[in-house]
């Protein structure tokens, strides 16, 4: 059975603290003991920690060793249209799981009106949906999620492959994924995802004047959050069937 991870607030000297909420629900829910091990993320490496001193909302750790991680294979920044916020928050939610480095909430055209009001209240829920996302799958870090953008500021990423999932066709998205070849660790990918009304065609002119290739899950309309969870878990598999490949080799 899998250790439960939990993301700590800091590391030093050997030891790591966790507070607040985290540490009652480690003391009061799982109940908690000395000596047992949990594993723990800083957010950038993760770690063996066994319980050394417990208090009402401290836990502090003593580190037994770092654990191994393999590195994230993307660099993917999930642009995702405003959608409403029960449906937005399952989107966070899988994108997560998923592997997304970032989520990037935008409003569109065809956007409801209204939810772009509402969003530096929410984000704060969103950033705890993806937090607890990371600690059940077992992320090093949970991506981040907002602050809202334009759609037009998304369409000047700096580097790697740029997708626009796009409901009116295009390239089926496998076909316009990169040939294993060219896929390498650590690429960046900006995947863009519209909302429950569709592109407005301005939007979908301007993706593509950025160099954003339109592409298509095929002929079924899915929901925003479905399309997005299908289109990067497709992006993802592709990296990985490019790392699991043999490296072909010349004899000398």
């Amino acid at each position: 059975m899998a250790r439960r991870r939990f993301f700590v607030d800091e590391v030093h000297a050997q030891q790591a603290v966790l507070t607040g909420e985290e540490a009652q629900h480690l003391r009061q829910v799982l109940r908690a003991e000395h000596g047992q091990r949990y594993e723990l993320s800083d957010g950038n490496k993760v770690l063996l920690g066994e319980i050394v001193h417990l208090r009402k909302d401290t836990v502090i750790f003593r580190v037994v060793e770092e654990i191994p991680q393999e590195p994230d294979l993307l660099d993917l920044t999930l642009g995702t249209a405003l959608i409403k916020f029960d449906r937005f928050e399952l989107l966070v939610e899988k994108a997560t799981e998923l592997g997304v480095s970032r989520i990037v909430p935008f409003p569109a055209i065809r956007s409801e009106r209204g939810l772009e009001k509402a969003v530096e209240k929410r984000r704060d829920r969103w950033q705890r949906i993806a937090l607890e996302a990371a600690k059940q799958c077992h992320r090093v870090a949970p991506p981040d999620v907002g602050p809202l953008q334009r759609f037009e500021g998304l369409l000047k990423p700096d580097e790697g492959f740029c997708f626009l999932l796009d409901e009116s066709g295009g390239q089926v998205l496998l076909d316009g994924l990169p040939v294993v070849g060219e896929r390498k660790p650590g690429q960046r990918v900006t995947l863009l995802v519209g909302p429950e009304g569709g592109w407005d065609p301005r939007e979908r002119e301007s993706a593509q004047a950025a160099g954003f290739l339109s592409v298509s899950l095929g002929r079924r309309i899915l929901r925003t959050e479905t399309a997005a969870a299908a289109a990067v878990s497709a992006i993802q598999l592709a990296w990985e069937q490019a790392a699991a490949s043999p490296v072909e080799t010349i004899a000398l």
